[in-house]
């Protein structure tokens, strides 16, 4: 996986990319399908940093109150 190709899907934010691989891979547990093809018995936060690095998973931005 390529960090820099990780920061690109969060804004360039280290703390966005940790936040959203770790939002990501609780769903994951909870039972949510994966978006990438990956043994199963891959750890939910590995499958969630593949899926940030193909371009499945990105942070949007969220518009503040004005």
């Amino acid at each position: 996986m390529e960090r820099e190709k990780m920061l690109d899907k969060s804004e360039k934010s280290i703390y966005k990319l940790v936040n959203l691989a770790a939002k990501r891979a609780l769903e994951i547990a909870e039972g949510q399908p994966k978006l990438v093809d990956d043994k199963a018995n891959i750890k939910p936060s590995t499958v969630a940093l593949h899926e940030i690095s193909a371009g499945k998973i990105e942070a949007k931005k969220i518009k503040g109150k004005e």
